[in-house]
């Protein structure tokens, strides 16, 4: 499971002009099923990503592929992370023992 923030950079005034683009990728990443849930990191720094069901390559790729990454209006950081514990609906995520 990979959690991305997209912290805004100094190129952020540039965001209206990728905004379709950008959410046109992230309508994408939900249907490729590569997307668990996406939000703003608050007070408007950016957002962040949680997903799985790919490999650290393949998402690495999928995040280069931003638009807002592209054009430098947010870094991207990604940390990997092997879940011990779930609650129930999530169990699907948890590493293997």
């Amino acid at each position: 499971m990979f959690v991305t923030f997209l912290k805004f950079s100094e190129n952020r005034a540039a965001a209206p002009e990728y905004m379709a683009a950008h959410n046109g990728w992230l309508a994408q990443g939900f249907a490729d099923g590569a997307f668990l849930c996406v939000g703003s990191l608050h007070p408007s720094a950016g957002g962040a990503i949680l997903a799985a069901g790919e490999s650290r390559a393949e998402h690495d790729a999928r995040i280069a592929a931003d638009p807002f990454v592209a054009q430098n209006v947010v870094v991207a950081e990604t940390h990997e992370i092997a879940p011990k514990q779930t609650v129930a609906a999530l169990d699907f995520l948890r590493a293997p023992a």
